[in-house]
């Protein structure tokens, strides 16, 4: 079984294992960067499994900045039937993609 930890960040909670690559929310960070995730919530290693309360203390996940964007264009559409209106808008959401080094 190979091992993982589920990490907290951006208000959202992510299963990761070494070698993994994600889309997370926009962090403040360099392409080629290296990041530290300490909100470790679970850990698993060689089938032994820690849960925090709220954080697995002394357990951090490394990761490196791949490359920051924006995502797709999302199609924002606003409408009231019978009263003539309607706006039509689009989103691009801020991204930062990472590759998990070590946990």
């Amino acid at each position: 079984m190979k091992d993982f930890a589920i990490i907290h960040t951006g208000g959202k909670q992510y299963r990761v294992s070494a070698g993994d690559k994600l889309k997370i929310e926009k962090l403040a960070a360099e392409n080629g960067s290296v990041v530290l995730f300490d909100e470790v919530l679970l850990r698993s290693e060689n089938g032994s499994v820690k849960v925090g309360t709220p954080n697995v203390t002394g357990a951090k996940v490394e990761a490196r900045v791949l490359r920051g964007a924006k995502d797709r264009t999302k199609i924002v559409f606003k409408y009231h039937s019978k009263a003539r209106y309607k706006k039509k808008k689009g989103h691009r959401q801020p991204f930062t993609e990472i590759e998990i080094v070590k946990i």
